[in-house]
Parts: structure tokens; C-alpha cells; sequence
């Protein structure tokens, strides 16, 4: 990050802005619709840029990353402002791909209003949707922008009408295309009945008069509007009935009263990449969205009287640790200190920020419900609600989705590991739904993430700015072994040296231990009589069979769902140790383990995959060639949610597999299910494998 290389004003002199004045608008999206371009083009038509960045090229504002540049996609969340008719637009442009949900989950919840861009080629695709039901969560605001109208295949009101059958009938025309695909030259303002004509990349002119060859098309989408509006405004409706011409400030206010209260969502259009109708769509953001003034924030903060909501953390190797918060009660200063009710900690703000893409702006104050950054706060994290007063609020729940998929990460070079936690922990706090764990039962460490792409981003990111090399793996699948039958072992180790010996002779029967709750456990039943073993020998055999559960004997997985009874034994008033107990103990386990019909357990997923419907099909045979087992379909406005249970072994690659078949519109979530026992021909693969790689390992 950069202080200041973009400002040209002298940012310190302005105040705060009045909430009311202050438009807060995440725009958001499927991956690919032009988001990233669409804010470039905002920022150009408001005189923020001199010139009209490209994503191809890697000029753009808000994607500045070089992991961007490289895979010309954002993959971050990034803070931009604009100004407008006297008003300040804060933007965070959110990246489309669902491996990089996590920026777009915090952004929500820290603006009023979501610009949802559709692409006029492919309409309503699966994040779209995912995003609009988290808006809807939220009591968001909504406005669209179909972009993309000069391409081939694009169609305005194609997308106009399954906007409305996938996402809401409630979806109004406010803006018409003049021309379509490659003669699109141009968009009509039908709420102020104007039209704005293709720029090729310049600065749209002024308003232009509407061809007269449209008047037709015009004027019945002019009505839709109108009725659509009136329909929210008695007041309105009364004076439209009565043949009135309505003025387009009485309509802007009704729209706009009717945005806010979610009762109707208008659909703008043009292409991000000309910067055709960017005029049009800055003056529905500014009638349309509701001010923090006008709709307020769900966030808690007690009574306190300077307060903000910290929504994202980027951790820059130069800066360090800079967090992102809205404020929710002010106005904020650099002298502000603040406490962090989780930590019970004081934070002195500092230099407080204005975030421009990389680039960051000193300001004297931030108003109630702005959008700015601080730097190097010690102990906050993405989440936080820091307040100026220790209050007992209850930070807002950021609702992260859950990673799918995980990897075994080793450092290349020895010595690297602490290093490579380091690096991996400051990248989570940048990115939640990164995690990092030890899995206890094959001892990996397990880079967990939305999707493949983000875990490799991660990767990179960890050599790039932490400069520590990893290797990915596929992780080891956790396997478990349990029982099917009752088994009696007795086994007695003696061991006579010089000296004293060691003696220890046990009986133990093995029972299977049914699941609880879907967990499976292990219970040790000490049914010794007539003091045979010693009391204070009995917690030894415990010990002895604990260790030998650790490893089964078929595949070296861990062994659970037994009942052990320590029913018979004998001791030696001498020899008799704990050592002697707990090796007899474990003996007589892997003894009576053998003949209790033992098998391997593996872990199964609960899957739900959304994909466009003519793709269906064939990922039903591919759930099906995984052992998968479907559980139920939900079609929805052209995409059906598949609902299956599937072993985890044959899913570790299901990412790369689904993008091939839905050609990249297809999205899954999982979660862990239950244990089951494996199929013979599955486990007899399992078990060699195990086999061979403890003869190597002996070697």
C-alpha cells in the first residue's frame, strides 16, 4: 500500500461526511461479468481517474495485485470512493469466484446497497443467486447492471426476464439498450427520459435526446416503471391515475423509498469496457441506494459514542497488518482510542485512511456510516466491533462459508515450518475461510479453502511476500477401523533377566461399541473379581489397549467403536509392573482384535452441488462413478441443486472435475456426514497401500 500517490486534492482539509450524503454500495456478481471493469468505468466517469484501465492489461484501480494481473480475475475485496452529485459512493468491488467468497460475505455487511452485475450473455448464474439471498438476508438493497450488451449472444431483456423468474418479479427496467450485441450504441434513462450515447471509452457527454425510432419500446417500459413505482406511493398512484405527468424527482423519491423498504429492485444496462451508461447508473446510486442516514446498520454497539466494525484485514509485508471498518458511531479521528470488548485491549487509531484500490489517503475524520482503514493495530481481526468504551456487544456474525477442500502443505526447505504457519496465519486473518490445522490422526498440516484456485493462491501468496517455498499434496483420507464381532484374547508377558523380571497376564473380551450421536467412541470395563490383577495395575491394560487402538492392524488407521472388559488375569508378587500390564494389555488387544471381524471405516461427505441444468446429467454419472449416493434435486430458474452423499476418497479432486463439466458455472459445498464401512474391493486397495508403505517406511 502507497499513502497518497493518487490523491490530488488535499484530502486532510475535507470534513466528514454527513451520513446522509454517503452512498455505501458493494458490487457484486458471478466471476467474469465485468464487475472490476464497471467500477474502472465509475471511477473514469467521475473524474477519480484521467484514463479508463483495463483488466487485459492490469491497469485497473481495484485489481492491483500481481496474482490478479496474472489471472486477469479479482480475488480480493477492494475499497474504492468516488464523488457525485455532491454525494460520496463508497464502492468495495468483490471478487465473483466461489473460492473467494470471503471479502464479499464481510462487505455486505458494512454497506447499504448491492450493485448485482449480469452478464447479458449468460444472465442469472449460481453465485449470482448465492449473493442475492445473502443481500436478502441482510435487508440490502439491491440495484442490477446488465453489462457486457456488445457482445455476441447478448440480450437485454432475455436476462431483464430471468433476473425476474431467478431472483425477484420485483426486478423493473430503469434503463433500455439502443441497438443490440455489436450495434449497441448507446442506453435510455427511462426515469429521466434521456439517453447517453456510446463514448468508445471517453467520457460519456451529456444527456442526448432518444431516437425516435424507439418511442414505441420506450414508452411501454416507461409505463412498466411507472406502475411498478406508483404501485408503492398512494400519493402517486392517486395523481398517475388521474392522468397526471408525473415530475422525475416525485418519481426518483418514490423509487428510491421503494428501494430502500426492498420492494422493488431496477435493472440499469450498458458495457463497463466503453464506458457506455456509467452516467445513468451513478445517478440510480445516488436516487436509488439509501444513505447510512436513511437506513441505518444492524451492528451492536452498546451506547457507545465512537464506534466501528473492522470488515476486513489486509496484511501487507511493508504496512503490516491494515484494517478496513465502518464507522457506526463518530466521527473518528486519529486521536480516537478505542477498546476491542473480545480482547479487553486498547487501540490508539493513528493515521486514519482513505482506501483508493492500493492506494491509500490521510483524512482528518470519518463520519457515521464511512468507509476507511487504519494501520497497525495490534490484536483486531476481521470481525471486531472496537467501541470507545468497554460495553458488552456481540461482534455481527460474519457468515463465512465452510472450505471444501484441503491440502497436505510441506515447506521445501527443512527448518521452514514455523516460518510457513507464520506466513499461512497472517494470510487467514486476511482471508477467514483459509485455515491451517494439524490433523491429529495423520499428523498432516492441512491447508483448508473454498476451492483449488484459492489454495494455490495462498501458496503463492506465501512465496511472494513471506518468500517460503511449499509443496501441495493431496491429503491422506481418515480412515478408522472398528469391530463387527465379540472376540476373547488372553496374552501373558514374561520376561525374565537378571534381576527382576517383568510379568503381566490379561483377559480381555472386545465388543462392538455402538455410535452415539453419530460419534464413535471407545469404553474400557474393568470386570476383574477376587483381586486377580492389583487395582493399581488396571489403568495399565487401559493404557496398553489405548496405544494399540492408535494403529489398527488393517490399514494403520485409528481403531474405534470397541468395548474392551478386562475380565480375567493374574499377576506376580515380584515381577508384576505397569510396564508388564500394559504390554500384556495391548498384546491381548491386537490378539482378540484379529479374530473380531475387524473392517475399515471411512469418512462420508454431505454434498450439495448447484449446476446449470443441462449439465445435470452428467454430474449425476460422475456422482454415481464415485460411490456417490444421490439424496434429491431442486431446480431453480435454470440451475438444480443436487443433494448427494459421497465418500470423502473419491472427492478430493471433485473441484477441478466439476469445473470441467459445467464449463465453470457449477458450485459445490460440503461437510462431514458420518463414518461407513468401506467396500471390500475399495478396502483391499486401501489395506495394500498401508501395507506397502510401512515395508517401505521399515526399509
Amino acid at each position: 500500500m502507497r499513502a497518497g500517490s493518487h490523491a490530488t486534492e488535499d484530502t486532510r482539509l475535507m470534513p466528514a461526511f454527513e451520513p446522509g450524503k454517503i452512498r455505501n454500495v458493494a458490487v457484486v456478481g458471478h466471476r467474469g461479468v465485468g464487475k472490476t471493469s464497471l467500477v474502472e468505468a465509475l471511477l473514469f466517469q467521475a473524474g477519480k481517474t484521467t484514463r479508463l484501465g483495463s483488466v487485459e492489461q492490469g491497469s485497473t484501480v481495484s485489481d492491483w495485485d500481481e496474482h490478479e494481473h496474472r489471472r486477469a480475475m479479482s480475488l480480493s475485496g477492494s475499497l474504492l470512493h468516488l464523488d457525485w452529485q455532491g454525494r460520496k459512493i463508497n464502492l468495495v468491488d468483490t471478487p465473483g469466484d466461489a473460492g473467494f467468497q470471503a471479502d464479499t460475505a464481510a462487505a455486505l455487511r458494512v454497506v447499504e446497497g448491492a450493485l448485482v452485475v449480469l452478464s447479458g450473455v449468460m444472465g442469472v448464474e449460481v453465485n449470482t443467486s448465492r449473493v442475492w439471498a445473502r443481500a436478502e438476508r441482510y435487508g440490502l438493497s439491491r440495484v442490477l447492471f446488465v453489462n457486457m450488451l456488445d457482445r455476441e449472444r447478448a440480450d437485454f431483456f432475455r436476462t431483464l426476464e430471468a433476473a425476474r423468474a431467478q431472483l425477484s418479479d420485483r426486478c423493473v427496467a430503469i434503463q433500455l439498450p439502443i441497438g443490440s450485441e455489436h450495434e449497441m450504441r448507446g442506453v435510455v434513462d427511462l426515469l429521466h427520459m434521456c439517453a447517453y450515447l456510446d463514448p468508445s471509452g471517453g467520457r460519456e457527454a451529456g444527456p442526448q435526446p432518444i431516437p425516435d425510432d424507439m418511442a414505441d419500446l420506450v414508452q411501454e417500459h416507461r409505463e412498466r416503471l411507472l406502475d411498478a413505482v406508483v404501485e408503492t406511493d398512494e400519493e402517486l398512484m392517486a395523481r398517475y391515475l388521474e392522468g397526471e405527468e408525473l415530475p422525475a424527482d416525485a418519481v426518483a423519491a418514490a423509487l428510491k423509498d421503494a428501494v430502500t423498504r426492498d420492494e422493488l429492485y431496477p435493472v440499469a444496462c450498458g458495457v463497463a469496457t466503453k464506458n457506455l451508461g456509467t452516467t445513468a447508473l451513478l445517478d440510480l446510486l445516488v436516487e436509488g441506494v439509501p444513505s447510512p442516514a436513511r437506513k441505518g446498520t444492524t451492528i451492536e454497539f452498546g451506547d457507545a459514542k465512537q464506534a466501528v466494525f473492522v470488515f476486513k484485514t489486509i496484511a501487507d509485508p511493508f504496512t503490516g497488518r491494515i484494517s478496513c471498518f465502518r464507522v457506526l458511531a463518530g466521527p473518528i479521528t486519529g486521536d480516537t482510542t478505542l477498546v476491542d470488548p473480545r480482547t479487553h485491549a486498547k487501540e490508539r487509531l493513528g493515521q486514519v485512511l482513505l482506501v483508493q484500490g492500493k492506494d491509500t489517503e490521510p483524512v482528518d475524520a470519518l463520519g457515521v456510516g464511512d468507509l476507511g482503514a487504519v494501520a497497525k493495530l495490534k490484536d483486531v481481526v476481521t470481525g471486531d466491533v472496537l467501541v470507545d468504551h468497554e460495553v458488552p456487544v456481540e461482534p455481527p456474525r460474519i457468515d463465512f462459508p465452510e472450505p471444501v477442500m484441503s491440502f497436505a502443505v510441506t515447506p521445501r526447505a527443512k527448518g521452514d515450518e514455523e516460518k510457513m504457519a507464520s506466513g499461512l496465519r497472517r494470510l487467514s486473518e486476511e482471508d477467514p475461510t483459509l485455515v491451517l490445522r494439524r490433523d491429529p490422526q495423520t499428523g498432516e498440516q492441512l491447508l483448508s479453502g473454498l476451492s483449488q484456485m484459492q489454495v494455490e493462491v495462498a501458496v503463492d501468496r506465501l512465496r511472494s511476500r513471506f518468500h517460503v517455498e511449499v509443496d501441495l499434496h493431496p491429503p491422506r483420507v481418515p480412515y478408522k477401523e472398528t469391530i463387527r464381532k465379540s472376540a476373547r484374547a488372553r496374552h501373558r508377558y514374561k520376561k525374565q533377566t537378571g534381576g527382576r523380571g517383568q510379568f503381566g497376564d490379561c483377559e480381555l473380551v472386545l465388543e462392538p461399541l455402538p455410535a452415539t450421536d453419530g460419534e464413535m467412541g471407545y469404553e474400557f470395563v474393568d470386570e476383574i473379581v477376587g483381586g486377580v490383577i492389583s487395582q493399581g495395575f488396571r489403568p495399565a491394560v487401559d493404557k496398553g489397549v489405548r496405544e494399540a487402538m492408535e494403529h489398527g492392524e488393517l490399514a494403520g488407521a485409528p481403531v474405534q467403536g470397541v468395548r474392551v472388559r478386562l475380565v480375567d488375569g493374574m499377576e506376580h508378587s515380584v515381577d508384576s509392573s505397569e510396564m508388564a500390564f500394559k504390554i500384556a494389555g495391548s498384546m491381548a488387544f491386537k490378539e482378540a482384535y484379529q479374530k473380531a471381524d475387524p473392517v475399515l471405516l471411512e469418512p462420508i461427505m454431505q454434498l450439495e452441488v448447484t449446476v446449470p441444468d443441462e449439465s445435470v446429467g452428467a454430474v449425476n454419472g460422475d456422482l454415481n462413478a464415485r460411490r456417490g449416493r444421490l439424496q434429491g434435486m431442486e431446480p431453480r430458474g435454470g440451475m438444480t441443486t443436487i443433494r448427494a452423499e459421497v465418500p470423502m476418497a473419491e472427492i478430493l479432486t471433485y473441484s477441478q472435475a466439476l469445473t470441467s463439466m459445467t464449463g465453470g458455472r457449477g458450485d459445490y459445498t460440503m461437510s462431514f456426514l458420518r463414518y461407513e464401512e468401506v467396500p471390500p474391493h475399495v478396502a483391499q486397495k486401501v489395506i495394500e497401500q498401508a501395507r506397502k508403505e510401512r515395508e517401505e517406511a521399515k526399509v
